[in-house]
């Protein structure tokens, strides 16, 4: 009788210490299921998609540090294309000045008042000429706040009969703004002034 209760208190040990090691073992693997999911999810939502085209491309966020210096750069080349892109047409000389507005503040403005005073517009439209421009170089100072730029760039005013080619440098600041659809990158151009624009060569 003696040895039946101790093969059964055995038994209940054995019992005791299996089920004690199976609550571990599935406490073990529960959390570590979690674990795995929830780092599953927040690299899902990292994933972005993108509709261009019609296609769908996969992009991915990161911080707005990570990429300043970038968008900086895109954000000055933006505002540069819309200001200085033109065609011998009131109404898209019109739009894409009002693209580079949304850029810059009242320096901008400025410019394009002073330009226009001078009919610059007006002769470009009588003459019809187009203008184009291409960024050479931009050189961004992030390490002082708002950051400073330099662009180096070269236009083109094409004529039906001759190319004149100007180079451009320009430089002004940058301060963070909202994001918008008119602003995606969350800068603003100021105190922007142009310090060169002489023409370089005339091609017959």
């Amino acid at each position: 009788m003696f040895t039946q209760l101790k093969n059964i208190d055995s038994a209940f040990k054995h019992i005791k210490t299996f089920s004690i090691f199976l609550i571990l073992a599935c406490t073990l693997v529960s959390g570590f299921a979690i674990y795995k999911s929830f780092e599953m999810v927040g690299s899902m939502q990292e994933k972005i998609y993108i509709l261009a085209n019609g296609k769908a491309l996969e992009a991915f966020s990161a911080e707005r540090k990570d990429n300043i210096t970038v968008e900086a750069k895109d954000h000055i080349k933006m505002f540069h294309h819309w200001f200085f892109t033109m065609d011998p047409d009131d109404k898209v000389i019109q739009a894409n000045i009002s693209k580079a507005m949304d850029l810059a503040d009242e320096s901008a403005k400025k410019q394009y008042d002073n330009l226009k005073e001078k009919g610059f517009y007006n002769n470009l439209i009588s003459a019809n000429i187009s203008q184009e421009i291409s960024i050479d170089s931009i050189e961004l100072d992030i390490n002082q706040y708002p950051f400073v730029f330099h662009c180096y760039a070269t236009q083109k005013l094409i004529r039906s009969t001759s190319t004149v080619t100007r180079k451009l440098i320009s430089q002004g600041y940058l301060r963070n703004v909202s994001r918008s659809d008119n602003n995606p990158h969350g800068f603003l151009i100021q105190q922007w002034e142009i310090l060169d624009n002489r023409n370089e060569l005339l091609k017959p």
